[in-house]
């Protein structure tokens, strides 16, 4: 969950290191620092955010070339200055930045401490550099095959970015488990943990793969070798991302920018995929495997997070439309629940960044036991995107935000394609439904542009309600999903106590916390069960109970019991998740802004989650 940037070439090293911390802090901004060579390796590094560390170094060299930096999200070791990245060898020697967890560091550490090795910090990467400093030192191997030998004895998961004060022209790199790119320029490479440092030097890069590691140099050589030692072939790829992207164009903050990109974020998932005058829908993915998915005894949806609810709505949507039993499961669990899955499955992992490490280790698992992997992404060249035996891209572009907004609403328009391709191919929905879906799906965007016009009314709403301890979302249907995704999202980032529950589960247990003191926000679009949406709201009101109620234009029975009402356009009761969450997103910025929260970057979070 760290950022890793390193460069080595003609330019300043600095600026391009600084710069691309700034890129990368949405992964952690728990502390950072930076490695410079200049006549020896100059580390500076800081708690706190990016900014901390440009005002600390100062006088770090800025006509050096080369060095390395990170960005923290703490998970050995307190976030401190000590325990801040790059690390350093004993001997001085080498510096390293590492993304990623070394499960057996305590077992290194006592070994190494029996060598006589002393260690300053708490973390399990100090562990790791001096292990490259044991290997190095005791077989006299060059930097890249010291690397290679000390990963051999590692467990877990790792993206490091390694620079020898003895040969100061080049960088060895290794991941496994950990995402790493390389960006390769003219006479010059960048590497990052994703593209954003990447994307306005070069717009050509390497991904690298499980277990590989990689030499560039100064003089424009690149050398990847798997850690048995065998030479491999670099795939080039093309970045398929603009610079505006990263920037926060004018909003004050990206969430916010990102809540506004929905109307075009949702119609760049559907662009030629989706065209309601022809009456199809086409995935490209979808269509080469289309008959073993269809054939599937059932699907099984790994993810966390707010993927795991866009998940759950795809059960409803499978389910409802194509008549396929589905099974959601936290990807955390599922790996170690010893489940049961069988060649007849269908697994569909979805991830935002592609590189959640529980979600990779659950399709390890279904691989194993021959599942087919179905992957929805939104970052390109991920390793889930690279893991899967099929897959389709959402198209939302960088979501930079930490509380995810249009991925969500991506990865729900990307499954209700699938649903519909599905549902049309096995026959489980008449045409006339078919095609009334299909026309509707092709509106949303517009619809979605029309809910943010309602933004105002909402930051008024967020306004009454911004000191409350606790908050409680209902939902029924498809919009129970919703619920516990507005729940979530309050919690992110305003530290507000909040929970997502089925309406009807009320009774069961949160009615006891209602009084006046606690706002209920009910999503109260659904037609087929309306009255008993009416009827959960009365129980709230006869309990002094504050509710905001997400209803449809034109609605005239709730929209007089709910003290607060929001309105959503009309559209066909599956497509309403696309819309209603809306409200929910912007509710709960204007709530963390009101109360003085760091909403792009809230405490103790990160946006990959790429650790266990």
């Amino acid at each position: 969950m760290c950022g890793i940037v390193a460069y080595v070439g003609p330019k300043q090293a600095y600026p391009i290191l600084i710069k691309g911390l700034k890129r990368l802090e949405y992964r952690g901004y728990d502390s950072a620092g930076i490695a410079i060579f200049n006549g020896g390796i100059k580390v500076f590094k800081k708690k706190g955010k990016v900014q901390a560390l440009e005002a600390f170094a100062q006088e770090a060299p800025k006509d050096s070339t080369i060095g390395i930096g990170h960005t923290r999200w703490a998970t050995h070791g307190a976030p401190d200055d000590i325990n801040a990245h790059p690390h350093t060898s004993g001997n001085g020697r080498i510096t390293l930045v590492h993304n990623g967890i070394i499960e057996n560091y305590a077992l290194l550490k006592a070994a190494l401490e029996k060598e006589g090795h002393i260690f300053k910090s708490e973390t399990d990467t100090e562990v790791l550099v001096h292990l490259i400093e044991e290997v190095q030192n005791r077989d006299g191997l060059p930097l890249e095959e010291a690397v290679r030998v000390a990963m051999a004895r590692v467990v877990g998961a790792y993206a490091i970015v390694v620079l020898d004060r003895e040969d100061p022209d080049k960088l060895v790199a290794a991941r496994k488990a950990s995402p790493l790119v390389i960006g390769v320029g003219e006479g010059e490479f960048f590497l990052a943990s994703d593209a954003t440092p990447i994307i306005e030097h070069t717009k050509t890069v390497v991904y690298l793969n499980d277990e590989e590691i990689a030499v560039v140099r100064r003089s424009g050589q690149m050398q990847i070798k798997t850690i048995d030692n065998e030479v491999q072939a670099p795939h080039i790829h093309e970045l398929d991302m603009k610079i505006e992207m990263l920037e926060k164009g004018g909003f004050d903050f990206f969430m916010l920018k990102e809540i506004y990109e929905q109307p075009v974020t949702i119609a760049d998932c559907m662009r030629g995929r989706v065209n309601a005058e022809e009456g199809f829908v086409r995935l490209g993915g979808l269509e080469d495997h289309i008959n073993r998915i269809i054939r599937a005894k059932r699907f099984i949806v790994a993810a966390c997070g707010t993927s795991w609810h866009s998940g759950l709505i795809g059960e409803y949507l499978f389910e409802d439309l194509a008549r396929i039993p589905v099974e959601v499961e936290y990807a955390s669990e599922l790996r170690y629940r010893n489940p049961i899955i069988t060649e007849k499955d269908v697994v569909i992992a979805i991830s935002q960044s592609g590189e959640t490490a529980d979600t990779l280790a659950a399709l390890e698992l279904a691989k194993e036991k021959g599942a087919m992997i179905y992957g929805i992404v939104n970052a390109v060249g991920s390793s889930i995107a690279r893991i899967t035996d099929a897959g389709s891209y959402i198209h939302a572009g960088p979501e930079i935000g930490v509380a995810s907004t249009k991925a969500f609403t991506g990865q729900v328009t990307l499954l209700t394609m699938m649903a519909l391709v599905l549902a049309e191919r096995k026959g489980t929905i008449s045409k006339s439904y078919f095609q009334q879906l299909i026309s509707e799906l092709a509106l949303i965007p517009k619809k979605v542009q029309k809910v943010l016009e309602y933004d105002e009314q909402i930051k008024y709403i967020a306004s009454e309600i911004k000191d409350s301890h606790n908050a409680l979302y209902l939902g029924r249907g498809y919009n129970f999903p919703v619920a516990l995704e507005g729940a979530l999202k309050l919690k992110e980032i305003s530290y507000i106590h909040a929970e997502g529950y089925p309406a009807a589960e009320m009774k069961h247990g949160p009615i006891a916390l209602i009084d006046e003191q606690m706002p209920v926000i009910v999503i109260a679009t659904n037609k087929s069960a309306y009255d008993k949406i009416a009827s959960n709201i009365q129980e709230v009101k006869a309990r002094k109970g504050m509710v905001i109620a997400v209803v449809t234009e034109g609605d005239s029975v709730i929209s007089k019991m709910a003290d607060y009402v929001i309105q959503i356009p009309d559209t066909e009761e599956p497509l309403t998740p696309l819309l209603s969450v809306i409200p929910l997103q912007l509710l709960s910025y204007h709530i963390a802004v009101m109360r003085g929260c760091n909403v792009d970057q809230p405490r103790n979070l990160a946006k990959s989650v790429t650790v266990e």
